[in-house]
């Protein structure tokens, strides 16, 4: 299965065709050491004097989090709440992750496919991730990988994930002036939620057994090629 998802960036290496390639964040690229999680909950300590609910946070959107947030507190979720809590969350989030520097990491092999393929100009780097974008923007900052994702489709432009792959095309034209077919699109992400995402726009999923998901259940969940680790891809061992 390797060899089949190392044909694709083969083609992007020899600029066979451009590829845009869309990457989650957590559980993907970062392992924030449960930062994301410790802030939501001050969040909603700060608002609603309570830390809220149970939250799954594999694959979901931050506001389709803070919707559930809400209904647990049978409160209102609009517009005007919204921009309090993700302001006082993107505050915590971003202490939380400079006073525990060391709980939190970069997973093995993302910050390489990231350096080997953002020189080349058949391979288009973004983001379609359930963060808002100033808390991707504060994740990737705080572990140096901001500079390789000049656009992305976020957790705070739709609730539901599987409504982002649009977006993320529609940005990607109005970034590059190039209009990407599903075809050319790649999702890489690690949950089951990063598979039905990519398959909602026509696109297809490689996705890594690198979060809270096993091989197997990504495998079942229908991912096109699963991984172990992004290390698995033959060209990064070249």
């Amino acid at each position: 299965m390797s060899e089949l998802i190392d044909s694709i960036f083969h083609s992007i290496r020899g600029g066979e065709q451009k590829w845009l390639l869309l990457f989650d964040i957590d559980g993907t690229l970062v392992d924030t050491g449960g930062r994301g999680m410790a802030a939501l909950r001050k969040a909603a300590l700060d608002i609603f004097q309570n830390e809220g609910p149970e939250l799954d946070l594999a694959g979901s959107t931050d506001l389709g989090i803070f919707e559930n947030i809400c209904q647990h507190f049978d409160v209102r979720a609009d517009q005007e709440l919204s921009h309090h809590f993700f302001e006082t969350y993107h505050r915590h989030l971003e202490a939380s992750l400079e006073n525990h520097p060391n709980e939190g990491q970069v997973i093995a092999g993302a910050r390489e496919i990231l350096e080997h393929l953002s020189p080349k100009s058949s391979a288009q780097l973004a983001l379609l991730t359930g963060n808002t974008a100033p808390g991707a923007a504060i994740k990737l900052r705080h572990y140096g990988l901001h500079s390789y994702f000049p656009f992305g489709a976020y957790g705070s432009d739709q609730a539901d994930r599987n409504l982002l792959g649009p977006i993320a095309l529609e940005r990607a034209l109005a970034s590059t002036g190039h209009s990407f077919d599903p075809s050319q699109t790649l999702i890489i992400g690690d949950t089951p939620k990063d598979i039905s995402c990519a398959h909602a726009m026509g696109a297809r999923c490689l996705a890594v057994a690198t979060g809270k998901f096993t091989k197997s259940e990504l495998q079942d969940a229908g991912g096109d090629w699963v991984l172990s680790s992004l290390l698995d891809l033959d060209f990064l061992n070249r």
